[in-house]
């Protein structure tokens, strides 16, 4: 435990000193990430994440510039492998927990033109914000334009196409929302229950 402990200040001070993030707070944890940009990635307070993470800014694609924001609030917890892609802005609020292999981007590769291979086409953003104290599974993917509101799970290898309202439970590809809680009631209602 103490030699966990001595480990995590050796990072902390690690990711706050010689990382670059554009903004970093207090105790953060950044451990040994496959790929990051952080000029252009704000940490709050307590954040911490895990191995292998790809937190990517792209200020640059076929010749457009690009003035990406990566906003990641207080208490937020990151897990290994997860793939966060922006051009934009994704902003994740206060105590979000993100579990591991999930992707969030608010970039996406259209196929407009056949005579043009994909990867060389222009890319399209809208940006993405996960709301207060939600919860996101494992193998998820977050796709551009989509807002999660406060309070709510995403359930493992979901696909986030549309935006999601606190106090919801969504899952599923396409995810759908499965409950959402009722303040009337003070209970957790299924969307095909009679109340």
């Amino acid at each position: 435990m103490i030699f966990y402990k001595i480990i995590r200040k050796i990072y902390s001070l690690y990711t706050t000193k010689f990382m670059r993030f554009y903004k970093v707070g207090s105790k953060c944890l950044v451990l040994k990430p496959c790929y990051i940009t952080p000029n252009c990635i704000s940490l709050g307070n307590n954040v911490s994440i895990f191995n292998s993470a790809r937190i990517e800014g792209v200020f640059k694609y076929n010749h457009k510039k690009f003035d990406p924001k990566i906003y990641i609030g207080n208490n937020v917890t990151v897990q290994q492998n997860v793939h966060i892609t922006c051009a934009d802005s994704i902003f994740i609020d206060d105590y979000v927990a993100i579990a591991s292999n999930v992707t969030i981007t608010d970039i996406i590769h259209p196929y407009e033109n056949i005579d043009i291979p994909i990867e060389n086409q222009n890319i399209i953003y809208n940006s993405v914000n996960i709301g207060f104290g939600t919860k996101i599974y494992n193998n998820s993917v977050i796709l551009p334009g989509v807002s999660i509101g406060k309070h709510c799970v995403i359930g493992a290898n979901s696909v986030v196409n549309i935006s999601i309202p606190d106090y919801s439970v969504a899952c599923g590809s396409p995810a759908k929302i499965i409950k959402k809680y009722s303040f009337e009631l003070s209970k957790w209602i299924g969307v095909n229950e009679k109340t």
